[in-house]
C-alpha cells in the first residue's frame, strides 16, 4: 500500500507562507502594535516551537520512520511528544506562525497560521489518519482515543 494521499509538502507550504506573510505584512499592511510582554511571549513560543519540531523529527528518525507525510509507515509513534499530541510537527508549524505574529506584529503571520491550520487539519491530517487507521486499525484506534489530534482537541 502506498502512503497517505497528501497533496503538498507541509514544510514547503510553511516556508512559502512565511515568505509571503513577510512581504505582504511588511510592505502592504499596517502594523498592529502589541505590548512588550506579548512580544516576549512570542519569543518563548518561537523557541518552544522550534524545540518541538526538532524533538518530533528526532523521534521519527530514532524509530527509522520518514517524516514526509506521503511516505509509508511501519509503526505508530506514541512516545515522547507524541504521547501528548498526534501531530507535534504540524502544531509547531502553526505555533511558529502565531509566534512570528506576536514578535513582529505582522497580521499576515496570524492569518497564515489560521489558513495553515485549516489546510493541515482537513487535507493533510485527515488523509494521514485514514491511512494509519487502514494500516493499524486496532493500534491507531486506541492511540486516537488516548491522544488528541492537536494539543487540546
Amino acid at each position: 500500500m502506498n502512503g497517505p494521499n497528501v497533496k503538498g509538502n507541509p514544510l514547503k507550504v510553511v516556508v512559502s507562507l512565511l515568505v509571503v506573510s513577510y512581504i505582504i505584512g511588511e510592505f502592504f499592511l499596517p502594523k498592529y502594535p502589541l505590548i512588550y510582554i506579548v512580544n516576549l511571549i512570542g519569543v518563548l513560543g518561537l523557541i518552544s516551537n522550534v524545540i518541538i519540531f526538532i524533538y518530533a523529527f528526532y523521534l521519527f528518525k530514532s524509530y527509522e520512520e520518514n517524516p514526509n507525510p506521503s511516505s509509508n509507515t511501519n509503526r505508530i509513534i506514541s512516545t515522547g511528544i507524541f504521547a501528548y499530541t498526534r501531530n507535534p510537527i504540524y502544531l509547531s508549524f502553526v505555533g511558529f506562525n502565531v509566534s512570528m505574529f506576536l514578535i513582529f506584529e505582522n497580521v499576515m503571520y496570524f492569518l497564515s497560521a489560521l489558513g495553515l491550520a485549516m489546510w493541515l487539519h482537513h487535507w493533510v491530517i485527515k488523509n494521514e489518519e485514514g491511512y494509519l487507521f487502514d494500516q493499524f486499525p486496532d493500534e491507531f484506534g486506541k492511540y486516537k482515543n488516548e491522544v488528541n489530534r492537536w494539543l487540546f482537541f
